[in-house]
């Protein structure tokens, strides 16, 4: 539209001059021309104007006031400046109002209409008085759809941007959450579960102090073992890296393996090791395997218990058994005796479900226990 002004704006001037040369009011329509076309080069320079601003600044209303100003004077001189109506159609409705704006356009309009017929000296030309009009109309009907269609983007823009944020804080908040079950569940298998069997140790020291020293002094030993390795769980949960035990023994074999023999259950290996497996899986067998075993040391009353670990090609199974009290279905989180546990087996389901994995139990009343762990996993190339 800028371009287009100052073209006809140029054209309109020479056709007065090519016609007129040499008229009186010759420097006037020249002088006339350059403040118009000074005065429309200072309009970007007040700023943007905003498409149906509902107010104006005082500023470009004065602007366009003079702009318009200029331009009827020179259209009363020189009717042929009427065609530079067009481009002040959208000058006008991108500055004002929309009320205001069509009122401008009529009163622009009027003025081209006035001048055509005063360029015509045949008589009466009815597209003289009906082009104008119809230039204009759809000069705004135009100028109306391309803002509808602004204000439309600018509403989906803007329902993008807001569903990007929630989305962003939905998976923030997932985060989030899927970081605090992983340091629940990491607590659980490692802290809860060493301080507790610390709490039994040091219970069953004082108990034996005076009668038996030695025994007293070795399960004392015992709860520091514990500790120590506690602090080591935590130290590696807190930076995500894998259980002291899998870092220790380089392999989930040898992790499980000195897991049984520090809570006194048989170990066992079944078919072709598949090496390696993925971190992950390695982790939650490891974590499931110190849950249940702390399971059966508190709450089976058990006497032997046994760890096995299957490789079926397809998937790793973790089996741990034990011959202790057993119970008629798996215990819920508010079944316990403290009122506080239960977080071990969903911890485990958790865990499992993750990796695409299932977890069975199967027990009775004075039947044991088996709690069975199922990983698949990838094909080998």
């Amino acid at each position: 539209m800028h371009v287009a002004f100052f073209l006809l704006l140029g054209a309109s001037l020479a056709r007065f001059l090519l016609r007129h040369p040499g008229e009186a009011r010759t420097p006037w329509i020249i002088a006339l021309s350059v403040t118009l076309a000074l005065l429309y080069v200072l309009g970007p320079v007040l700023g943007p104007a905003a498409p149906g601003a509902a107010r104006p600044t005082p500023r470009r209303l004065v602007w366009l006031g003079g702009v318009v100003a200029v331009w009827m004077v020179l259209v009363v001189l020189a009717p042929s400046f009427a065609w530079c109506a067009v481009p002040l159609f959208y000058t006008g409705l991108r500055t004002l109002p929309s009320r205001a704006a069509l009122v401008l356009v009529g009163l622009l309009t009027v003025f081209v209409v006035t001048a055509q017929l005063q360029l015509s000296r045949g008589g009466f030309d009815p597209n003289l008085v009906l082009a104008p009009p119809a230039v204009a109309a759809v000069a705004t009907a135009f100028f109306v759809h391309m803002q509808r269609q602004a204000a439309r983007q600018r509403a989906l823009i803007d329902d993008l941007i807001r569903t990007r944020r929630e989305l962003a804080a939905t998976e923030r908040r997932e985060g989030t959450l899927a970081e605090r079950q992983r340091l629940s569940m990491e607590i659980h298998d490692t802290l809860a579960q060493g301080l507790s069997s610390q709490q039994m140790l040091l219970q069953a020291a004082d108990r034996q102090w005076d009668a038996d020293p030695a025994t007293a002094r070795r399960h004392v030993r015992t709860a520091e073992s514990i500790a120590e390795r506690n602090l080591a769980e935590a130290r590696r949960f807190v930076h995500d890296l894998a259980p002291a035990d899998l870092a220790e023994g380089g392999s989930l074999e040898e992790a499980l393996r000195m897991l049984a023999a520090r809570e006194s259950a048989a170990f066992r290996v079944d078919g072709a090791p598949v090496a390696p497996l993925p971190d992950r899986v390695q982790s939650a067998l490891l974590r499931i395997a110190q849950g249940a075993l702390a399971n059966v040391r508190e709450h089976a009353n058990a006497q032997a218990a046994a760890v096995t670990l299957t490789y079926l090609g397809d998937q790793v199974v973790l089996d741990i058994a034990d011959d202790g009290t057993g119970f008629a279905a798996p215990p819920t989180p508010t079944s316990s005796s403290t009122g506080v546990r239960g977080h071990g087996l969903p911890a485990m389901r958790a865990r499992v479900r993750q990796l695409g994995g299932t977890l069975t139990i199967e027990s009775a009343p004075g039947e044991g226990t088996v709690l069975s762990a199922a990983i698949p996993l990838e094909p080998q190339p």
